[in-house]
């Protein structure tokens, strides 16, 4: 045993892999701060870590059974990624999230495959488009998602619900409105239902055709903090 580990010692093989993980891993690490910037779910370890395990295994692929060997091993990389992505797929309150998450270990997976394979500068345009899809496309998207669009053409309904003491429905009410606009989400229309004894429910649907969980999160946040708001939340429909 001790004899064939020395004798796979190859110090031209062990230069390749030091160079193929050190791009995986400086790759891996690029996208993951990116990711981690914006405190998603897989932030910058867990890309680095993908990126790095796909170049090593891709790598020990080529040092044991050639071309062949690695495309097989790629071929496992891509369903392990698969499962590892799921995992971060969530969804909450008929909201789902993670998707754009598993989408990005998924590139970082390709990226370190690349590494691990010897193909340098294809993993960095690969680590590159994979940074633009995460950055330069958010604004467009962004723009997007708050351009209301005709009532028939809408596949899912955006609303906030606020319960607050119904003699001081109408300040948060105004609070509300202000949140909203400032968020650049615009209301179809607005509604009071009584909630119990004494309070009411306000309930705001919005003309967003799509939203930024994490700045409706934020909104939600800032309405449950008002004195007399008892409870604040949101939730989407969607239309079959």
């Amino acid at each position: 045993m001790i004899l064939q580990s020395v004798n796979n010692i190859n110090l031209e093989s062990i230069l390749d892999s030091s160079i193929s993980l050190t791009v995986a891993f400086l790759l891996g690490g690029i996208i993951g701060i990116e990711r981690q910037y914006r405190q998603r779910t897989a932030g910058l370890r867990t890309n680095v870590l993908v990126a790095v395990g796909a170049a090593l295994f891709v790598d020990i692929g080529h040092r044991l059974t050639g071309d062949a060997g690695a495309v097989s091993i790629i071929a496992y990389v891509v369903s392990g990624v698969g499962f590892l992505g799921a995992g971060v797929i969530m969804r909450e309150e008929g909201n789902v999230r993670g998707i754009n998450t598993a989408a990005t270990l998924w590139g970082s997976a390709a990226v370190g495959a690349c590494a691990g394979a010897d193909l340098v500068i294809e993993a960095a345009l690969g680590a590159a488009f994979v940074l633009c899809a995460n950055t330069l496309l958010r604004p467009i998207v962004n723009r997007i998602n708050r351009e209301p669009v005709n009532t028939e053409m809408v596949e899912a309904t955006y609303t906030v619900f606020v319960i607050v003491q119904k003699d001081h429905q109408r300040e948060v009410l105004i609070k509300l409105e202000h949140e909203l606009e400032k968020a650049q989400y615009p209301t179809q229309d607005l509604k009071i239902h009584a909630f119990g004894e004494d309070a009411v429910e306000i309930e705001a649907v919005l003309s967003a055709t799509s939203v930024d969980s994490e700045l409706m999160d934020l909104v939600v946040h800032r309405m449950s903090q008002e004195q007399f708001v008892t409870q604040a939340f949101w939730n989407s429909n969607t239309a079959d």
